[in-house]
């Protein structure tokens, strides 16, 4: 039985990104390789019809949707630097963090529920008119594959943050209903909201006009404000274990305690709700990481869109495409995590066909391979 895969991030510098080939160093020279690698990949037959590229998105390809991206545009931690996402055993186990992450979640829910698919998400959805892509593996929790292209299958490896998740019965529920209790239970926090609202901190889509006004968005939908009385929020106890306590894994019966306005209480061992995205230090889903490796086996290629590779749990995939010997594409804004080893001898790489790399933004390379194609207009 193979070994649980956690996302972990690695937080180290990143090499200085290649380019692959050469004339990649342009908008229009990474178009027309990325044309030559997506269509190439088409007239090679292995037998078994896996000639289609498989795509790994992260968190690159929504920054153009207003979402903040965990590095800068040279693969640092220049966006925030402070920030520090909180670990799946911390959330589990304090009542604390879970104040201050559903805080930070509820000021940030509004900017990420305001958001749309941008046109780098259109160019998959049009250039997918041609049968290019066998499928869509991402990284994010943003939901904007689905909403872009739902024809195209999207396995969303690190869960979603549009529901959320009870740890004792594992129901879901829908995010949105769960931010219409959170306001209710925190009406101070409700009213600083509307504040941040009034001050347009939240009608840019530019996370450097938010940040000049006291307000940080990072990938995950939190939000920081400094100084911000995290240890006065509430959130609410899932409501079916509140009318039904679960049954624990020693077989007794779990306890959720409520305060009189329907908080979660201390008291209670069970009942407690968590986005359904898998945190640092979580482990993904056997069959999500089954999915996502039957995608990539399925596949004649991989191209990677808006990534830098830093959690292992999609750099494994790279590093197993590599292995199988399948061509790789990597169009991400900064360096990668250990990209020299996916292209061996690349200075000697002229063409796109089997290999690609560059650092330029997938808004502007993807719409432009689908205007070179004829495959559409990249936009809803």
């Amino acid at each position: 039985m193979s070994k649980p895969l956690m996302r972990i991030p690695y937080t180290g510098p990143l090499p200085p990104p290649l380019v692959i080939p050469a004339t990649a160093n342009t908008l229009t020279g990474a178009a027309k390789a990325l044309v030559e690698f997506l269509t190439h990949q088409r007239t090679l037959n292995d037998g078994n019809g896996n000639n289609k590229t498989v795509l790994l998105t992260g968190a690159g390809i929504s920054v153009a949707s207003g979402l903040a991206d965990y590095r800068g545009p040279n693969g640092t931690y220049t966006r925030n630097k402070t920030y520090r996402p909180i670990y799946f055993h911390e959330f589990v186990s304090s009542h604390e963090a879970r104040k201050r992450y559903w805080a930070r979640s509820f000021l940030g829910w509004t900017s990420l529920h305001k958001s749309h698919p941008n046109p780098a998400h259109y160019a998959v959805r049009d250039l997918n008119k041609h049968a290019l892509f066998s499928s869509v593996i991402t990284q994010n929790v943003d939901s904007f594959h689905n909403r872009a292209h739902p024809n195209l299958p999207v396995i969303e490896l690190h869960g979603f943050l549009r529901s959320l998740v009870c740890l004792s019965c594992r129901r879901l529920m829908p995010r949105d209903e769960f931010q219409r209790w959170l306001a209710k239970l925190n009406p101070a926090w409700d009213n600083f909201l509307k504040e941040l609202l009034e001050t347009g901190a939240l009608d840019t889509e530019d996370p450097e006009e938010r940040r000049k006004k006291g307000y940080r968005t990072n990938p995950d939908g939190d939000a920081d404000v400094p100084g911000a009385p995290y240890h006065t929020f509430r959130y609410p106890a899932c409501p079916a274990c509140l009318h039904r306590p679960p049954i624990m894994k020693d077989g007794s019966k779990g306890r959720v305690e409520v305060d009189s306005d329907g908080a979660w209480s201390e008291k209670s061992d069970s009942g407690v709700l968590k986005p359904n995205v898998i945190m640092f230090g979580e482990s993904i889903p056997t069959e999500v990481k089954s999915q996502a490796e039957a995608a990539l086996d399925a596949a004649g290629g991989l191209m990677v869109v808006g990534s830098s590779l830093a959690t292992y749990s999609a750099w494994r995939l790279v590093k197993k495409a590599f292995d199988q010997k399948m061509p790789i594409a990597i169009l991400n804004m900064g360096g990668v995590r250990k990209e020299a080893e996916f292209f061996p001898n690349y200075e000697s790489i002229v063409d796109g066909k089997n290999a690609f790399r560059a650092s330029l933004a997938a808004e502007e390379v993807l719409p432009e391979v689908v205007r070179i194609l004829g495959a559409g207009n990249a936009h809803r």
